[in-house]
């Protein structure tokens, strides 16, 4: 009788088992505005490999994202493309301080940098950052304040204006001042921003990630739009990070860290390469070397003094962002 009630106890209790011992088979990455295709791609390929396990997204700018994880959103993962904004998730204990030595390349699977997106045909002939400050020229971006996207426009402009102005500050930020003037309307995000100028036809050029301009022309054709290389850009490393506050609440690690895994292999690389992303595999780099235009990049570290100190000095509160943006 002892051992029958000992059994039953031991079933009952087996069946009476918080349904959270059992590790998640679905994850959530908060990602960049304009990447809905590239994970859309991303983890149908992800999850071929991993029968059962399924990975939602959501997407936004990368600082709405990381204000909304904090806010409650619990994202397993992160695929941002901005470092400052997932820094801002270790200052508050989300996410751990090591972030980049968690993945290769310091957590950057693959990059791109600011382009030019153009009417087909050129009409304004638009070739360079110097452009973008004519009278004759509206440019189109996001909010700098609300999108990483056009953080990095802003940085990359300013990177262009520092050369060309021998790090005269009062030339450099009258040009910035200039380009922000241009601007027809600021969206909250890049794919709201692509809207505004290929849909609504606003605007002579978009500036976006070269991924998302090469994205664009394969969507809406040649005849409408084209690309536009400029001299030289700003390296746009784009981070991955596991939301270790989440994932080691839901049990979600490791399907968390499998998935950015992915991201670096073979297969994953060479889905973001056709994306329009330069990859970081070199065998994969080299399949594609012929589809992407030689650029000379320059990187936050040797322009800014590195993430840091564009954070206290640039996108602060009264930075020099603010200074330059105004109440527009």
């Amino acid at each position: 009788m002892n051992r029958l009630l000992i059994l039953g106890t031991a079933i009952a209790a087996l069946f009476a088992a918080p349904a959270f011992a059992q590790a998640p088979t679905t994850i959530l990455n908060a990602s960049y505005d304009v990447a809905r295709e590239l994970f859309a791609a991303e983890n149908e390929a992800f999850v071929k490999q991993h029968p059962g396990v399924t990975v939602d997204q959501s997407h936004a700018g990368t600082s709405k994202q990381a204000r909304s994880i904090v806010e409650g959103l619990e994202a397993d993962v992160v695929t941002f493309n901005q470092v400052t904004d997932v820094n801002f998730l270790v200052k508050q204990g989300f996410v751990s301080e090591d972030w980049q030595k968690d993945f290769a390349n310091d957590a950057s699977p693959f990059y791109s940098f600011p382009s030019f997106l153009v009417r087909a045909g050129n009409p304004k002939n638009i070739k360079d950052w110097s452009d973008l400050a004519r009278d004759d020229v509206h440019a189109v971006f996001p909010n700098p304040k609300t999108s990483g996207n056009a953080r990095y426009t802003y940085l990359a402009a300013y990177a262009w204006a520092n050369e060309a102005y021998n790090g005269d500050t009062e030339k450099i930020e009258a040009y910035i001042t200039k380009i922000f003037d241009n601007v027809p309307v600021f969206d909250t995000g890049g794919r709201a921003a692509t809207t505004t100028f290929v849909e609504r036809e606003i605007g002579d050029v978009l500036i976006t990630f070269e991924a998302e301009t090469r994205g664009i022309v394969k969507q809406y054709g040649a005849d409408k739009v084209e690309g536009v290389t400029p001299s030289v850009s700003l390296l746009a490393e784009f981070p991955v990070a596991i939301v270790d506050k989440v994932a080691d609440k839901r049990g979600s690690r490791e399907l968390a860290k499998s998935y950015l895994d992915f991201l670096y292999t073979e297969e994953g690389q060479r889905i973001a390469a056709e994306f329009g992303h330069r990859v970081q595999n070199e065998k994969v780099a080299a399949e594609f070397k012929d589809k992407f235009p030689e650029i000379r990049l320059v990187n936050v570290d040797d322009v800014f003094g590195g993430w840091d100190k564009i954070q206290e000095e640039h996108f602060t509160s009264g930075g020099t962002l603010d200074k330059l943006y105004g109440s527009r």
